[in-house]
């Protein structure tokens, strides 16, 4: 199963290490682009049957930035997904839409305490560093 979840990653990284060049900043009141699909459609991926598509939307919506913020509600769901390998990106995508992506801060605190993936655990942390870093004041 290790391998299943490595393999999906690996895929996942070749996917999104091509990404930045396909993507495009959407004018105002438009949806960001990533691969010549909509922000939309990346957020229903979240929610697909396979954790391979799972992993590879985060991905891409974490390419997004600032641009993925009607993705959080979403990305905040897909931080209960059972893959450890869609829940990391999810961590990525959420600290690279920044400060639009507070209301996730609660939650990844709670994946930071909780969470049994010391990799997940430190990706948490890392997301809230960039989305409110006085969240993380004192600990």
């Amino acid at each position: 199963m290790l391998n299943r979840v490595l393999g999906a990653l690996a895929l996942a990284l070749a996917v999104t290490a091509g990404s930045a060049s396909a993507q495009s900043a959407a004018p105002a009141g438009e949806e960001p682009v990533a691969r010549g699909r909509p922000l939309s459609e990346w957020i229903a991926d979240l929610k697909a049957a396979s954790p391979a598509i799972r992993n590879a939307a985060a991905y891409e919506i974490a390419g997004m930035g600032p641009a993925a913020t009607a993705a959080v509600p979403t990305l905040i769901e897909a931080l209960d997904d059972p893959m450890p390998a869609v829940r990391f990106p999810v961590t990525v995508a959420l600290g690279e839409i920044g400060p639009g992506a507070a209301a996730a801060v609660p939650r990844l605190k709670q994946m930071m305490e909780e969470d049994l993936n010391d990799e997940i655990a430190s990706a948490a942390r890392r997301a809230i560093r960039h989305i409110q870093p006085s969240a993380l004041a004192g600990q």
